[in-house]
């Protein structure tokens, strides 16, 4: 029953970390996930036949939505966006899952691409005509979704944003606040196109979580189209690696909430043995025990609080090894190995500080570890073996572990007991792990005649009243004299340490 006890109590420790480190695993995959998106995206532009400065515009919608789904990945939200790369009348290029659908024009300054954008239907059937288009302006209207000619002066683009190149954005609202202000004598019913546009004008995908594209010039765009049409681009060619993208706010931000998960696996798992108690002792004795009770309270806020700290601390941990922040070699470290590191390092940390205070001796203190790596190797080979098999993230892993901490405990106990037997008949110290007390007992030493004395202690004199008793009869009693012969052996008399007793 300690055994189980023991690895039941291991379990609880290392699954917190374990959650931890596994959340924040997936949470560096999925930000290389889209990483990884936004390079073949761009890659698959090298098959087309078209100039660089006909590939900006899909560059840039690509980038956009790109970049917007990798800081989305970043902060953990689950908005994302999406390049329809759609050339029909007045399309959308970006549309989202949040509701924003955006227009990109990227072409050589800010006043072409602002005019671009603010286009209205009445400009649109003009230049079809001008090309030698047969339809009435009824028929034109209608195939592209319009009822009537009131919609002339309206913008084509009416609705969504307006996307600029990052250095055109100025230079793009003050063309758009020119021809407003000239309009305003001139022909007042253009004004709301030209203000519409300039309403919705910007130069980034966002949305209200805090979630943006990264902008990108007109230059830039176009040295990314050259790249794209090479057909090689590389998440290192972007500057996008997650050493780059991940701040140490994010690294926190999702340290905290793998602390949170952890903290509610602690509760349970550490709650659930004293809730098992109080039902057994309902269904014994048909009464509630509210000692048991407060055990379950007590049991739920030290597991959460533990639960909390080995979480967010395993997560943290793994975040920075996964990004590459602490070096290449441990970008490809196990998180299981993180989540099992973290417990033992943290453990020792506490026993050390107990023997420290005076609470616990070094050699308890080496015992527990050696326990601990022995325990805790089980466990990640119980893990591994049952992930194999159950393949569902964590899960698989943890049923493993719980049956390879119990397992390892148990045998560690039944090794521990062979060692010990050991040293009680060799005198062997294990290495310093098993103390052999060679002192006598002071029970032998009285039988054996050796007088022994304590050190002197004073005592206050005290009163004691006089008594009598009344006289009895006693008869005489004859105790032959025999030969009395007493074994000393050597056996365990304490933790880890082998003494004489009789």
């Amino acid at each position: 029953m300690v055994g189980f006890e023991e690895g039941y109590r291991f379990f609880v420790e290392n699954s917190s970390t374990v959650v931890g480190a596994e959340m924040s695993n997936s949470y560096v995959s999925t930000v290389n996930e889209e990483i990884e998106k936004l390079a073949n995206k761009l890659n698959e532009l090298n098959g087309k036949g078209t100039s660089v400065d006909q590939l900006k515009g899909n560059v840039a919608e690509i980038w956009h939505a790109g970049t917007f789904n990798i800081k989305a990945a970043v902060k953990g939200s689950e908005h994302r966006a999406w390049a329809l790369e759609s050339n029909e009348f007045a399309s959308v290029d970006i549309d989202t899952n949040f509701g924003d659908k955006y227009g990109l024009k990227y072409y050589a300054t800010g006043e072409k691409s602002a005019k671009a954008q603010s286009i209205t239907v009445r400009q649109r059937l003009n230049e079809y005509q001008a090309k030698g288009g047969k339809d009435s302006i009824d028929k034109f209207l209608k195939d592209r979704g319009y009822k009537d000619e009131s919609v002339l002066n309206d913008p084509i683009y009416s609705g969504q944003m307006r996307l600029v190149p990052r250095d055109q954005l100025e230079e793009s609202a003050n063309w758009l606040k020119r021809q407003i202000a000239k309009e305003s004598a001139r022909r007042p019913d253009l004004v709301d196109g030209y203000q519409d546009t300039l309403d919705f004008l910007t130069d980034r995908l966002k949305d209200n979580e805090g979630v943006e594209s990264i902008p990108l010039s007109e230059k830039e765009s176009g040295a990314l189209a050259a790249l794209a049409k090479r057909g090689d681009i590389t998440a290192e060619d972007l500057n996008l690696g997650p050493r780059d993208i991940i701040g140490m706010e994010d690294v926190m931000r999702q340290a905290v909430k793998a602390g949170m998960s952890a903290a509610m696996l602690s509760v349970i798992l550490k709650a659930a043995p004293e809730i098992y108690k109080a039902v057994s002792y309902l269904i014994v004795n048909g009464e509630i025990d509210a000692e048991q009770f407060k055990e379950v309270g007590f049991a739920a806020m030290s597991g959460g609080a533990e639960g909390f700290v080995r979480g967010t601390i395993s997560s943290a941990i793994t975040t920075f090894c996964k990004t590459g922040k602490l070096g290449e070699a441990l970008i490809a470290v196990d998180p299981m190995v993180i989540g099992t590191a973290t417990v033992l390092t943290m453990n020792v940390i506490k026993n050390a500080y107990c023997v420290a205070v005076g609470k616990k001796t070094r050699r308890q203190l080496t015992e527990e570890l050696i326990r601990e790596m022995y325990v805790s190797t089980c466990s990640l080979i119980g893990g591994g073996i049952s992930q194999a098999f159950i393949e569902i993230p964590v899960f698989g892993y943890l049923i493993g572990s719980f049956v390879g901490s119990i397992v390892g405990s148990f045998t560690y106990n039944v090794g521990q007991k062979a060692v010990v037997s050991f040293c009680v008949d060799s005198g062997f110290t294990m290495f310093g792990l098993v103390e052999q007390d060679y002192t006598l007992p002071k029970e032998v030493l009285n039988e054996m005649g050796l007088e022994t004395f304590d050190y002197e202690t004073f005592e206050a004199e005290s009163f004691k009243p006089e008594t009598f008793e009344f006289e009895t009869f006693e008869a005489d009693t004859f105790k032959p004299e025999t030969l009395g012969i007493t074994f000393l052996r050597r056996g365990v008399i304490g933790v880890s340490r082998v003494g004489y007793t009789m």
